[in-house]
């Protein structure tokens, strides 16, 4: 079987928005390069800078709870440190995430933008005692080769999930950092074990994603206008959609390039 890759997204800000890709360049073991390298950590939380022990997403920002985060476009330029945020179509941020006083910007903003009475704090993907960057990955907690997981999403999924519900959904709500096609709806939940390729890269699946809350928020709207777990559980009987697969060995990825799967 083989299907096509759509599209390539990093989301280097955990709970903030997507960043489309022209391509990405993927090693084995490791994520998309600064896929949520940084967080805002909830005040009051259990994260202190420098941090190297993974906490679950209940301590940081994230739509799950903070829905409005989805009223900005963010970008991050890794080679500037310059976070930017638009909202309708102005730009209302701009801080370099690796200076203290670009960091208290960008918090100090996202407290204002929620209506928090004290400030996040910044949380930077520090290397652990493996010299391993820590990333901000809702399966960060499971295990290091877990966080370094890259994220997909089959499109004829979201279609026939879109389908039952009678309303059009965009596939960014499940904030995936690949996205391809041209295979049957939830025919991913087959591949946990089976290892896949995409040109020269090799993946192999780990684990199917259920869904959470996130899900909920429109990308567009920034409002919680379905309970997308719910409904999936109603319509197919499980929460999952898409997959996490480890990287086993290393590629280059482009829109348009073939994704192959075993045939059982």
């Amino acid at each position: 079987m083989a299907g096509e890759i759509r599209g390539l997204y990093v989301y280097p800000v955990k709970g903030l928005s997507a960043q489309e890709l022209p391509h990405v360049t993927l090693e084995a073991g490791r994520g998309v390069p600064h896929d949520r390298s940084f967080a805002l950590a909830r005040p009051g939380g259990t994260y202190t800078p420098g941090l190297t022990e993974p906490l679950p997403k209940t301590q940081f920002l994230m739509l799950a709870r903070d829905a409005a985060l989805a009223g900005y476009r963010t970008h991050f330029d890794p080679e500037t440190g310059i976070l930017r945020a638009d909202r309708d179509g102005q730009t209302v941020l701009s801080a370099d995430l690796t200076t203290d006083d670009g960091a208290a910007s960008a918090t100090t903003f996202f407290a204002r933008a929620l209506g928090l009475s004290t400030p996040p704090v910044l949380a930077r993907g520090a290397a652990n005692g493996t010299g391993t960057d820590r990333r901000f990955t809702d399966v960060s907690v499971k295990s290091d080769a877990m966080m370094n997981a890259v994220s997909l999403v089959n499109l004829a999924s979201v279609r026939a999930l879109s389908d039952r519900l009678g309303m059009p959904l965009d596939p960014l709500r499940f904030r995936a950092n690949l996205y391809f096609d041209g295979l049957p709806a939830f025919s991913e939940r087959d591949l946990v074990g089976e290892e896949i390729t995409i040109g020269g890269l090799r993946l192999r699946g780990v684990l199917a994603t259920k869904r959470c809350a996130a899900t909920e928020v429109n990308p567009d709207t920034a409002e919680r206008d379905i309970d997308l777990p719910r409904r999936l559980n109603e319509e197919f009987g499980h929460i999952e959609m898409g997959m996490y697969a480890e990287v086993v060995g290393g590629g280059t990825v482009r829109p348009g390039d073939v994704i192959d799967y075993p045939v059982s």
